[in-house]
C-alpha cells in the first residue's frame, strides 16, 4: 500500500443493494452486459444515477419524440442544457424549465433555492446572461399539515437565491389543490440572452484537451439526489434531508461572471454545470455527446469534507460547480480567470479517444465505464398504458345537477377571494422583479415583459423585448390530459400575445406520478399528444424541458396518491418595441370593452364548479386551435398598431373574474399604471347565467380600446381571417369603462337584466387580503 492511501471496504453487490439504487434486475443485467463484468460499488452508483428516470428519461423518450422541436428560429433544441431561439440582430434567447419537487418538499428553503440555482446554471453554461426567471408552484390545501411552512419556505428560497444573484423573478403561477398535499411541485424557469455566434455546448471534444473543475468545493450534500427524484415519496420523507443540496447564491454569482468571462475568450471547447448526479453526469454526458472518453483523477477534485469515498465524490450534488474542457496548453489562462473570482479551480483530467470514462484515485482505477451507453443509450421503455376506469364517469357532467346560485355578486366575491384566483402579490413582493432595469411589465399582468439593451436591441429608437408566461390547469389535465395539455400551450401563448408579443417557442416541465402505473403513463402520453398538436398549430416548437415522474405519496392508511397531471408550459414571445407592451388593466374612462372569442355553456372542470359546488368533474372547455391562433394574431397586430389600451386573457374564473381583474388596476415596472376603474357590461344571453359569468370557455380575450379605434380593430379582424371562416374572430363590444377610484363599480347585465353589481374597491380588498390572511391565520 502506498503512503497516504486510504483503504476502504466497499459494500458487496447484493440484490438488496441493487434495489436500493433503483435498478431493476433487468437493468442490472444490462449493466453487466455493458461492462462485460459485474460493476463495483462506485460503478453501481454511476449506473444508478445515469439510468435513473430523472437523468435518462427512460420512460418518456418514446413519447417526447412526438413533440415539434425545430423551426426557422430554433438554434438549439432539446438535448443540451437549454434551448436557444433566434430573436434577430445576431441575438438569441436561451431558456429552460426544471423541476425541484422532492427536495422542496423535504427542505423547502434549500430545495427551492437550489432549483433556482440549477436552472440559472443551465442557462449561463450556454453562454447567456440570465435576465429573467419565473416559477410555477403547486401546493396542497392551505390547511394541510406543514403546508404553510412549505409555502413560506419555498417562496423564501426562491427570493433569497434569485435576489442575491441579481436576476429578477418576474412572474409565474401558484396553484392550490389537495392532490399536492404530500408532494408539492416547484418548477423553475430562467431566460437569458446571448449572441448567436457565442453559444457553448456541453461536449468533451478533442483528445488530450484538459478537463477543468471550477466553482465550489465538493461535499456530501445531495448524494442520491437524482435517484431520490426518481422514486415515490413515503410518509416520513423528512428523513431524506441529507439528499437535499445546500446553495450559496453569492458563489453562484461569481461562477456566472467567471463563466461569461471565460466564454469571451478562445479557450473553451465545452462546458456543463454539475447538476443532477454531479460529476458523474457532467463527465459522462460531455463525453457521450462528443463520442469521446475522459480520464478523471478524483484526488484533484477540491473537497470541503475529509475522507470522502470515490462513490461520494462522483455522486455528490454539491451546488455551484462547473466542468469545462479547454484547449490544450491554455489551462493556466483559464485557471487565472477562475481564481480572479476567488473560486476553486483544478485540472482534474483530460479528454481521451477510447470512449470510456476512467475514474482514478491515488493511481488506481476506481471506475471504468463506457461513456456513450450510459449517457446516450440508456434503457428506453414503452411502458403499458391504460385509460383510468373512473375517467369517463367523472368527465360526464349533467348541468341540471348543478344548482344555480341565488346571488351571483356573492359568488364573484367568493371566486375573487379563492386561493387559486386571488392576488399573488404576497408572493411576488418578496422577489426583486426590477433588478437589471430591464423589466417593462412586472408580475400581475398576463405576461412579464423584458427589454433588451445594447447593440442589437432594436433599430432606431425601438426597444426590442421578450415576453414570457407560465401556464397549466391541472384540473383540466386530470379530466382530459390531452385537451388539458393543449390548453396549457394555448393559454401560455395567449397570455404572451395579450402583452403584444409574437409567441416564438416554449419549454415545459411535465410533472406526473409513477410511470410504472399504466394509468399515469396513459395520462403522460395523452398530454404529450395534446401539447404536440397545440404547438404545431400555433407554430411554437418545444426547445427544452424536463420530465418529473414519481410525484406521488404512499402511506399505509391512504395508499398511493399521485398529483394531478401537471404539464407546465412557459411560452416566450418577441416584440419589436417593448414600449408598446400591453397590460391587463383598464386605463381610461370611456374606453370600449371588447370581447374576442365565443362564450359557450361550459362549466366542466372549472374553478367555479370546484369552489362553489365541491366537484372536480366534467369535460374541460373545447379548444379550437385555428380560432385560438387567429385570436392571438389579432391581439398582436392590434397591440403593434397601438390600438389596444388593455388586454386580458379570459381563463380560470371565467368572464366575470376577468372583468373584475381588469377593473382592479395594476402597475408596470416603474410603478405607473391604472387605478381602480369601473365598467358597465351587457352580455348576450342564451346560456346559463353561471356559465356566462364563470364558465372557462377557451380562446377569449377582454380588450379595452378607444371608441375611435373600433373600426380599425374590426378591419384588423377581417385581415386576420383573410376570407377563411375558421379564422373569423368573434368580436363584440360588451360595455364601457366607467368610474374610477373608490366609487367605481363593476355592473354586469345580460340583455339589460342585471346579473351583479360589485364595488371594485371591495373586490380589490378581498382579492389582495386572501394570501396574507391565509399565511398568518
Amino acid at each position: 500500500m502506498s503512503a497516504g492511501r486510504i483503504e476502504r471496504t466497499e459494500p458487496a453487490i447484493t440484490p438488496e443493494l441493487i434495489r436500493r439504487h433503483g435498478l431493476s434486475d433487468e437493468e442490472y443485467e444490462r449493466c453487466r452486459s455493458v461492462l462485460g463484468r459485474a460493476p463495483n460499488y462506485t460503478e453501481l452508483g454511476i449506473f444508478s444515477a445515469m439510468w435513473s428516470e430523472h437523468c435518462s428519461y427512460k420512460s418518456s423518450r418514446v413519447h417526447l419524440r412526438k413533440l415539434p422541436t425545430s423551426g426557422p428560429r430554433v438554434v438549439q433544441g432539446p438535448g443540451e442544457n437549454a434551448g436557444v431561439v433566434d430573436i434577430g440582430d445576431g441575438d438569441v434567447a436561451v431558456f429552460k424549465m426544471e423541476s425541484h419537487n422532492h427536495p422542496s418538499f423535504i427542505e423547502p428553503v434549500q430545495g427551492a433555492a437550489t432549483g433556482v440555482g440549477g436552472i440559472l446554471r443551465d442557462v449561463f453554461t450556454m453562454g447567456a446572461r440570465p435576465i429573467a426567471s419565473l416559477n410555477a408552484l403547486r401546493f396542497g390545501a392551505p390547511d394541510a399539515p406543514r403546508m404553510k411552512y412549505l409555502i413560506a419556505g419555498v417562496v423564501h428560497g426562491i427570493s433569497s437565491y434569485g435576489n442575491s444573484m441579481g436576476v429578477p423573478t418576474v412572474g409565474g403561477e401558484v396553484t392550490f389543490n389537495p392532490c399536492y398535499n404530500g408532494n408539492i411541485l416547484v418548477n423553475a424557469f430562467t431566460l437569458g440572452v446571448a449572441k448567436r455566434d457565442r453559444i457553448f455546448l456541453g461536449k468533451a471534444e478533442g483528445p488530450g484537451n484538459p478537463v477543468i473543475y471550477f466553482g465550489s468545493k465538493t461535499g456530501r450534500d445531495g448524494i442520491h439526489g437524482a435517484t431520490m427524484a426518481s422514486d415515490v415519496f413515503e410518509v416520513g420523507v423528512e428523513a431524506s434531508r441529507p439528499t437535499v443540496q445546500v446553495g450559496d447564491p453569492f458563489t453562484e454569482k461569481l461562477l456566472l461572471e467567471a463563466s461569461l468571462e471565460l466564454m469571451g475568450t478562445d479557450l473553451l471547447v465545452g462546458i456543463q454545470d454539475m447538476g443532477a448526479a454531479g460529476l458523474t453526469c457532467s463527465t459522462l454526458e460531455m463525453a457521450g455527446r462528443a463520442g469521446t472518453g475522459v480520464v478523471v483523477d478524483l484526488a484533484k477534485v477540491p473537497r470541503r469534507e475529509a475522507g470522502m469515498s470515490p462513490y461520494e465524490v462522483m455522486l455528490s450534488e454539491s451546488q455551484e460547480r462547473m466542468l469545462m474542457v479547454v484547449r490544450r496548453g491554455q489551462e493556466e489562462r483559464a485557471l487565472a480567470i477562475i481564481r480572479k473570482y476567488d473560486l476553486d479551480g483544478e485540472v482534474i483530467g483530460e479528454v481521451t479517444a477510447d470512449g470510456c470514462a476512467r475514474i482514478m484515485e491515488e493511481g488506481r482505477v476506481v471506475a471504468n465505464v463506457p461513456a456513450e451507453p450510459l449517457s446516450e443509450a440508456s434503457p428506453v421503455y414503452s411502458r403499458p398504458m391504460k385509460e383510468p376506469a373512473w375517467l369517463m364517469r367523472r368527465r360526464a357532467l349533467d348541468l341540471a345537477s348543478v344548482p344555480m346560485p341565488s346571488d351571483l355578486g356573492a359568488v364573484l366575491q367568493r371566486m375573487i377571494g379563492s386561493p387559486n384566483l386571488c392576488s399573488r402579490e404576497w408572493v411576488w413582493r418578496q422577489y426583486d422583479h426590477s433588478v437589471q432595469a430591464r423589466t417593462v411589465v412586472r408580475p400581475g399582468s398576463d405576461a412579464a415583459v423584458m427589454r433588451l439593451f445594447g447593440p442589437g436591441s432594436g433599430s432606431g429608437s425601438a426597444e426590442k423585448g421578450l415576453a414570457m408566461s407560465s401556464d397549466c390547469n391541472p384540473r383540466f389535465c386530470l379530466l382530459d390530459p390531452k385537451l388539458g395539455a393543449a390548453h396549457a400551450v394555448a393559454e401560455s401563448a395567449r397570455n404572451v400575445a395579450c402583452s403584444g408579443a409574437v409567441p416564438l417557442a416554449a419549454t415545459d416541465c411535465l410533472n406526473f406520478g409513477s410511470p410504472e402505473n399504466p394509468e399515469i403513463m396513459w395520462q403522460f402520453a395523452q398530454a404529450v399528444e395534446g401539447m404536440s398538436e397545440a404547438c404545431r398549430s400555433l407554430g411554437t416548437p418545444i426547445v427544452s424541458g424536463n420530465v418529473s415522474f414519481y410525484n406521488e405519496t404512499t402511506s399505509a392508511s391512504e395508499g398511493t396518491t399521485p398529483v394531478h397531471p401537471t404539464p407546465t408550459v412557459v411560452m416566450v414571445g418577441l416584440m419589436a418595441d417593448a414600449r408598446r407592451s400591453v397590460t391587463s388593466w383598464f386605463v381610461d374612462e370611456g374606453d370600449l370593452v371588447v370581447l374576442l372569442g365565443r362564450t359557450l355553456e361550459e362549466i366542466g372542470a372549472s374553478e367555479y364548479l370546484a369552489l362553489l359546488h365541491g366537484r372536480e368533474e366534467g369535460a374541460p372547455p373545447a379548444l379550437d386551435l385555428t380560432l385560438e391562433a387567429a385570436v392571438q394574431d389579432l391581439c398582436v397586430r392590434a397591440a403593434q398598431r397601438g390600438i389596444v389600451r388593455s388586454a386580458h386573457d379570459c381563463s380560470e374564473g371565467g368572464l366575470a373574474v376577468t372583468l373584475a381583474e381588469s377593473c382592479m388596476g395594476g402597475t408596470d415596472a416603474l410603478g405607473t399604471g391604472a387605478p381602480l376603474r369601473g365598467a358597465r357590461i351587457d352580455l348576450p344571453g342564451g346560456i346559463r347565467e353561471d356559465a356566462l359569468l364563470f364558465g372557462e370557455s377557451a380562446s377569449r380575450v377582454v380588450l379595452s380600446i378607444a371608441e375611435k379605434d373600433l373600426p380599425a380593430l374590426e378591419t384588423l379582424a377581417r385581415e386576420v381571417a383573410g376570407g377563411n371562416p375558421a379564422r373569423a374572430v368573434p368580436l363584440r363590444v360588451i360595455g364601457r369603462v366607467e368610474g374610477a377610484g373608490d366609487a367605481a363599480s363593476l355592473d354586469i347585465r345580460s340583455e339589460g337584466s342585471r346579473l351583479l353589481t360589485s364595488r371594485v374597491a371591495e373586490l380589490h380588498r378581498i382579492c389582495h387580503a386572501t394570501l396574507p390572511r391565509m399565511m398568518t391565520s
